[in-house]
């Protein structure tokens, strides 16, 4: 019997789930807000670590407080021993995704704050968290090509340290602020994916370790996250400037998409794409290869004027299009986009954990139990009879 019901399947999209005070997202304008600073006013003029302080404690902080969060945060940067242990068991085409979130369900295991959920055990649980993702992800790029992990070094910031335990080389200041500034621009993004999963297995009462990890795995889907690693596959594919246009041509004649073009949220350009386009170019100019830039400048201009000219409407950049070549010229590996990604973003993850379970506006936390339509329609209008299975 063919099923008439309508089929359900929005996503979610444009329902409205819980209130936040810790980011908002106007498409129509292009503005992305932390906790009531615009993004263009924190990224280059406030390093990671402020913005961490203000997504976790709901302000910038003073030169007292910040000197002191960064010396909590460089004393949790030391993963375990047994972890390495187990990171040097792993085989080494292992997905880095996976080993990110299994590398913070097995952090878990060393903090004694998991025992018992509390507004100040969780606030320790997420500096421990924003300090060891970042060395776990550097750890795994070294076991993975048979290194020696790099103990992180406590008179760096956040961002020149991680660049420092993945290549062993300490950054400029230049290419240490670059990466700082990506950090910034990555941390949170109000209700996405990965959030929605970190604040729905929150809503259950489990610890930070257990919802950071089912926001990693979120983030592991293509849907959600490596749109950046599918850009920078995109420009190697094409190979130059001067075959752009042939391009761009060639997938809209398909029917595909320019990846990097489109977002699910703005209606105008991403403005933490107008903020890493330059520090691509210059980071490009920095190592002698200035192609990767030059081609997603063309692709932008190429792919926005195609879509007005064959569809009668506008596209936009999004972050992830010029976030590829400036990893890619800083020498991060392609499949270490999205951890990176990571890293940053568990800043915001956990400032959301906090927010579900500790909020004054909800000092009890409604566990998430949405609703579905069932339309199953195997044995007619009525239920089905179970047949023995000898009889089947």
């Amino acid at each position: 019997m063919q099923d008439s019901s309508p089929i359900i399947n929005t996503g979610l999209r444009g329902i409205t789930i819980a209130s936040t005070k810790i980011s908002d997202v106007i498409g129509d304008a292009g503005k992305l807000i932390y906790r009531g600073y615009l993004i263009q006013d924190l990224a280059g003029k406030a390093s990671f670590e402020e913005v961490a302080h203000l997504l976790l404690h709901e302000r910038l902080p003073n030169d007292q407080e910040l000197e002191a969060f960064k010396t909590e945060l460089s004393g949790e940067r030391a993963l375990p021993a047994e972890i390495i242990s187990v990171l040097q068991a792993c085989p080494s085409g292992a997905l880095p995704m996976d080993i990110l979130q299994a590398g913070v369900a097995m952090l878990a295991n060393h903090d004694p704050d998991v025992k018992e959920l509390s507004y100040e055990g969780s606030q320790r649980m997420a500096m421990r968290l924003i300090a060891k993702l970042s060395t776990l992800l550097a750890a795994w790029e070294r076991i993975r090509n048979q290194k020696n992990p790099i103990a992180p070094d406590p008179n760096l910031d956040h961002a020149a340290n991680f660049l420092y335990m993945l290549s062993g080389e300490k950054p400029d200041d230049e290419v240490a602020n670059f990466f700082d500034v990506c950090l910034v621009l990555h941390a949170e993004h109000s209700f996405n994916a990965s959030t929605f999963a970190a604040r729905e297995v929150a809503s259950t009462r489990a610890h930070m370790y257990a919802a950071t990890s089912a926001a990693v795995g979120s983030l592991s889907g293509e849907l959600h996250g490596g749109a950046n690693v599918r850009v920078m596959e995109m420009l190697i594919k094409i190979g130059g400037p001067d075959k752009v246009e042939a391009f761009v041509n060639d997938v809209l004649d398909s029917g595909g998409r320019i990846m990097g073009l489109g977002h699910a949220v703005y209606n105008t350009d991403d403005p933490r794409a107008h903020i890493l386009a330059p520090m691509s170019k210059k980071m490009g100019e920095r190592v002698g290869e200035t192609k990767w830039y030059e081609m997603s400048q063309l692709l932008e201009t190429k792919g926005k004027e195609a879509f007005r000219q064959r569809k009668n409407r506008d596209i936009f950049v999004n972050v992830d299009f010029y976030s590829a070549s400036l990893y890619y010229s800083m020498g991060i590996p392609v499949d270490f986009f999205t951890p990176v990604f990571a890293i940053s973003r568990v800043a915001g993850w956990t400032a959301h954990v906090l927010e579900e379970q500790f909020a004054e506006a909800a000092p009890k936390p409604m566990l998430y139990r949405p609703e579905s339509e069932y339309i199953g329609d195997y044995c007619g209008p009525d239920e089905c009879s179970f047949v023995p299975i000898d009889e089947r």
